[in-house]
Formats: C-alpha cells, structure tokens, sequence
C-alpha cells in the first residue's frame, strides 16, 4: 500500500469515518472514468484542482464536481490573490500526492481550500484517495469537515 493511499486511510479513520477506498482496475484521466468505475454521476467525482498563490507561494485546492471547470478568476476572488498553475513539483511538495491522485484530505501541509456547492447535492460523492487507482466515497458534509473547506462558486 502506497504511503499516500495510508495517510489517506488515516485521515478518514482520525475522523471516524469508514469509507473503504475502491481500487479501480486502471487509472482514471478523467472524471467520467472515475464515475464509470464508481457506478455514479460524473458531477459525484469532486475533483482536486491545486493552484499556486502568486503572493502567498502556498498552494490553494478547489473541490470542484466532476463535470464542472474551475474559472481562474473566480477562484482568485476566493483566494484573495491571483492564482496561477501549480506544477507537479509543487503539488508533491505541497500535498504530498502525485498529480492524477491528489486526494482533497490528507496532504502533507495544512491548505486553504473552497468546494463547488454543486457537490452539496448528492448524499455520497468519491474523491482521489491518494493515487491514480483509488477513490473513496464520502458525504459532502464530512468532506467539508475534513478538508476545512469553504463554499464559494468558483466555476464555469
């Protein structure tokens, strides 16, 4: 088991939560193959985008629901600052994960984050659980919870 997939499990299992994360049978690129693999809507999979702060330097996360796109400038509204991209250098050194298995809990350094409101209205949503072939499914509410996230519309 991969050293993210367990700060992954930890994180859920500090906070009482027992969501057993799926391994998928190939990596999922995309939020609708993640959705493929979970047997959900596409709009279920909150994706993990990570920006860089241009003032800050720190790295800021966007939940977003899987069939929507982060707006840039809605986004550097949320974060007070202008944001730009944040290489894959910056995501390991920042959270802890590889691109393409960012998970929105877990990571190796406290972040600000903001959630699409648009994950509010499912029961159950899946998130990258710390790599490429893991998600886990979670309720919006304990998402929140553990991720110190705050709704703001931020999309497209």
């Amino acid at each position: 088991m991969s050293k993210s997939l367990k700060r992954v499990i930890l994180a859920l299992s500090d906070a009482g939560i027992t969501a057993a994360p799926l391994e998928m049978q190939s990596e999922t690129h995309t939020a609708q193959q993640a959705a493929d693999a979970a047997g959900c809507h596409v709009d279920q999979i909150a994706k993990s985008i990570i920006f860089a702060g241009r003032d800050s330097g720190q790295a800021v996360l966007f939940i977003t629901a899987g069939g929507n796109q982060v707006d840039i400038a809605k986004a550097s509204q949320a974060a007070g600052e202008a944001l730009g991209k944040a290489d894959a250098a910056f995501i390991r050194a920042q959270t802890g994960f590889a691109i393409g298995g960012v998970s929105p809990i877990g990571h190796r350094n406290p972040i600000r984050a903001f959630i699409d409101p648009r994950l509010d209205a499912f029961g159950q949503i899946w998130a990258a659980a710390g790599t490429p072939r893991h998600i886990f499914p979670i309720s919006p509410t304990d998402l929140i919870a553990l991720s110190n996230a705050q709704h703001f519309e931020f999309t497209q």
